[in-house]
């Protein structure tokens, strides 16, 4: 997680902020920051090493820390997971009890990039329109694309840009949710950054992880990054009309998600036929007023 890479102190900006990291790359080419040469000397190397699973793989999970970083030891590594999501803890508990104070349904999608979360989110929230008030945070690396074309739908909605962060965090929650209308009975939908590995330990105060999965990915993929979708309640597969194009297995995509998550409930749709978009949208409401 962003203990191992480092992310947690990326640049990150609130759609609206003057004078933000963001502003600086609005309406002009991304350019990578260019990085001096940096030498390291006497590094610490830990004891640590991969654990040979099976001839041709090394599997670097099997620590104490369940992942590796060069010069950390694995107990560094829990001591900092730790103490950070303990503090984003906090900081969700406080995002869930306005949530309910507001009689608000959050929740929190997830997915790998190009999954298709604004397209079905965008269906959504026309369905839903004229019956249901709802709001939109929407979390990339870079750019307002997506919360312009939220926004196309009548639905207010707010950008968050995570800078070098892969996934968005309770803080980042809180600072957006200020900005946008928390109506009773409403849905606060929260598009994280797409990534499978890191937004499944950050709780933001949501109800529910809903996670996505589309037919071009794999039917292994539950098995894959298995923490985001035992973390999830609600598993959906997405895409479904193009399954008459595509070598996909359903049944055992599904087997992957219960072996990792018995409990999830799945939901097979297409955002573009419409294919399960009422039973999406019956889910929805079977949530809203539970």
């Amino acid at each position: 997680m962003c203990t191992t890479c480092g992310c947690a102190h990326g640049n990150q900006s609130i759609e609206g902020d003057e004078q933000t990291f963001y502003s600086a790359f609005h309406g002009v080419p991304f350019a990578p920051y260019i990085r001096r040469p940096l030498r390291l000397n006497n590094v610490m190397i830990c004891g640590f090493t991969a654990c040979k699973v099976v001839a041709g793989s090394l599997d670097y999970g099997q620590g104490e820390a369940g992942t590796h970083a060069p010069g950390l030891s694995q107990r560094k590594m829990v001591e900092i997971e730790l103490d950070v999501l303990d503090k984003n803890n906090r900081l969700a508990q406080r995002n869930r009890v306005r949530f309910s104070a507001a009689g608000q349904l959050a929740l929190n999608l997830v997915s790998s990039p190009g999954s298709g979360k604004t397209t079905l989110l965008t269906e959504t929230l026309r369905r839903l329109r004229d019956c249901v008030p709802c709001a939109v945070i929407e979390g990339d690396q870079q750019t307002a694309n997506d919360a312009r074309r939220i926004r196309a739908t009548g639905t207010p909605a707010i950008q968050v840009n995570t800078g070098k962060g892969c996934h968005l965090d309770a803080q980042m929650v809180a600072d957006a949710m200020q900005r946008l209308p928390l109506a009773e009975g409403g849905i606060m939908f929260i598009e994280n950054v797409g990534n499978l590995v890191c937004p499944a330990g950050f709780d933001l105060g949501e109800r529910h992880k809903v996670a996505l999965l589309s037919v071009t990915e794999g039917e292994d993929k539950p098995l894959k990054y298995p923490h985001m979708f035992a973390a999830a309640s609600l598993m959906l597969l997405n895409k479904i009309d193009l399954l008459p194009f595509l070598h996909f297995d359903v049944d055992k995509c599904l087997a992957c998600a219960r072996e990792v998550n018995p409990d999830i409930e799945i939901i097979l749709l297409s955002a573009t036929s419409g294919e399960g978009m009422a039973d999406w949208l019956g889910w929805l409401e079977a949530q809203r007023c539970a």
